[in-house]
């Protein structure tokens, strides 16, 4: 199998400060971090595994494109900015990650595995992972098309945490494309295509640091 892409480590870098941004502001309001009303995206405790090693298991079993970790990332950013009263936190970043790979996979991959497939590789039952999916395609109001330049916001929103990575860290850069209203539906200019496979590119290629 070829190495991951560098896209893996850089998402779930930004995952974790997020999740450890939500739950201090939680915790500091003197909420707890399980939320009054559950949704299906919600397990009682986070799971044993970290988001790192959960974005290997998928990248490395469900043998999706680099890409859809980006355009999953771009969905998740949707999802947040439809549902503002859903921060993510341990308790749901999981289950928020293999839902919107797997969409992504279907959107973006001429081949793909089935719901039973990745319910196997999310540790979710094929119930379940049919609910998630069913519940994330609804809360996006089924809006999975992005723009190139959509697209490239985001790769351009990564690549700057890729130039981070290995130095001090920074939080200057913001988590807020988390928030972005990355909404556009209209088509992009087929010229336009060079220039989105040069932004991901970068973060799309295997190994290296």
């Amino acid at each position: 199998m070829c190495e991951r892409p560098r896209v893996i480590s850089v998402l779930s870098s930004l995952l974790d400060r997020v999740v450890a941004r939500n739950e201090t502001q939680i915790l500091a309001h003197n909420h707890s971090i399980c939320p009054q009303k559950m949704t299906v995206f919600h397990g009682f405790k986070a799971p044993n595994i970290s988001i790192e090693k959960y974005l290997e298991r998928i990248f490395k079993y469900a043998n999706c494109s680099p890409s859809c970790f980006v355009v999953a990332y771009a969905y998740i950013g949707r999802f947040i900015r439809q549902q503002p009263g859903i921060p993510i936190t341990s308790l749901n970043v999981h289950r928020l990650l293999i839902t919107s790979v797997m969409v992504a996979a279907k959107f973006l991959d001429d081949a793909y595995y089935n719901n039973a497939y990745y319910a196997k590789v999310g540790g979710v039952t094929t119930a379940e992972m049919n609910r998630l999916e069913i519940e994330f395609l609804f809360r996006l109001d089924f809006r999975l098309q992005l723009t190139v330049r959509v697209f490239e916001s985001y790769c351009s929103h990564l690549e700057r945490e890729v130039s981070l990575e290995g130095g001090a860290p920074s939080y200057q850069v913001e988590e807020r494309s988390l928030q972005w209203a990355a909404c556009g539906l209209d088509g992009a200019n087929p010229q336009d295509k060079s220039h989105e496979k040069q932004r991901v590119s970068l973060l799309c290629s295997y190994g290296g640091s």
